[in-house]
């Protein structure tokens, strides 16, 4: 009985070290912000155990201060508020479509006391907290020109009208990527953007960007003729097999309608629609045609990718090939005759060299060897000398 008294007086020395620790290991960032956009605070808390996390609102000054406790879906569904809680507690405030009124002070809260949430006992541990700031200011006007841009186009421009604070730079944006050298440190309300070459690679969502406590930034479209771009011109594909064919395009705006074509050896032109035969993907400025068990003799030819947008139409074409299966057994033949015909000339030159061999030994066999006929000479000098 005495060991479980001193186990538990431990465990609750234990939890009380333990309980104090509680502490921000992040804590929320004052943002700045204009109407209608959205915004958000983010929290981290450690402790053991794992602390829960709260977020309250504080409005108005003290002593006459009101604090409102937040919940996900307050404010008419415009707070989201997110938490995850593992080897420590995680939270993120969001406030959606934010107006003048969501300006003040919110607090992050966190405790691991187990009576932290009682209403009729004061907490153990104090609730610990971080605050931040949100400002709202109301949205500039921002006149752009032209509002909508094409591919006639070459200079963009906006001016910052009454703007909420004073102006530190200001630069250009393309498709959300920042244009490095429009980059300016200046107090001018006025930005405008050449665009050197207004064709189909430099058509886009353009921004400029005012920066001051915040951000304000407007866009304008420019939009240009479609290009549309085959990356392999040339396919090869062996019969039965599944051929793929791929047109892409980098256009604003995207391209809303593909269409395939096929043009046979006989230039006989043909749209082709989704069958068993066919199968065709569309994703953003890009299209897929796969094309099951092509044959050689009805399958091979020209395909025609076409796109096209609000500005017009354009097109590319893919060579298609398709090999027989049997394709692949001609190079293998060609080399079994050529070794054929390398070993019958071996064979015959080889039998020949040897015939001529032999009538070359035929030939030394007959003739007098060179001692028999000096000594047929020597015999008959003497005879000679001997009639003298």
């Amino acid at each position: 009985m005495a060991l479980l008294w001193v186990f538990g007086a431990v465990v609750v020395c234990f939890y009380q070290v333990t309980s104090e620790t509680v502490s921000f290991i992040k804590s929320p960032m004052s943002q700045t912000t204009v109407t209608g956009r959205s915004t958000g605070l983010h929290c981290e808390v450690v402790g053991f155990p794992v602390p829960e996390v709260q977020w309250w609102y504080v409005e108005g000054e003290e002593p006459e201060e009101t604090i409102i406790q937040l919940f996900d879906g307050a404010r008419k569904d415009r707070v989201r508020i997110q938490t995850t809680y593992n080897t420590y507690a995680a939270s993120t405030i969001r406030i959606l479509n934010v107006t003048r009124n969501d300006s003040g002070t919110y607090e992050c809260r966190a405790s691991n006391d187990p009576e932290r949430n009682a209403l009729r006992k004061t907490p153990k541990v104090k609730w610990i907290r971080s605050q931040a700031n949100i400002v709202v200011f109301e949205r500039p006007y921002i006149l752009t020109e032209p509002k909508e841009a094409n591919i006639t186009t070459e200079v963009l421009s906006c001016n910052l009208t009454e703007a909420p604070s004073p102006i530190k730079s200001h630069h250009w944006t393309r498709n959300g990527k920042v244009i490095e050298e429009t980059r300016r440190s200046s107090t001018v309300a006025f930005t405008e953007y050449k665009v050197e070459k207004t064709d189909t690679k430099f058509g886009g969502e353009f921004s400029c960007v005012f920066v001051a406590a915040t951000e304000f930034h407007k866009s304008i479209n420019l939009s240009v003729f479609p290009r549309v771009v085959a990356p392999k011109h040339n396919e090869h594909v062996t019969e039965n097999d599944k051929a793929v064919l791929i047109c892409e395009s980098s256009t604003y705006p995207d391209i809303d309608d593909w269409q395939w074509y096929f043009t046979d050896d006989s230039l006989n032109k043909k749209e082709i629609t989704e069958n068993e035969k066919y199968n065709i993907k569309t994703l953003r400025n890009k299209t897929t045609l796969y094309i099951h068990n092509p044959a050689s003799n009805t399958d091979s030819g020209t395909y025609t990718c076409q796109g096209s947008n609000q500005i017009g139409e354009n097109f590319d074409v893919i060579t298609l090939r398709v090999r027989s299966r049997l394709a692949a057994l001609w190079p293998f033949l060609g080399i079994v005759v050529e070794v054929i015909i390398l070993v019958t000339i071996i064979f015959i030159f080889e039998k020949r060299r040897k015939h001529e061999d032999l009538g070359d030994d035929d030939n030394v066999g007959s003739a007098p060897l060179k001692s028999e006929s000096a000594a047929n000479h020597k015999d008959k000098n003497v005879r000679q000398r001997n009639c003298n």
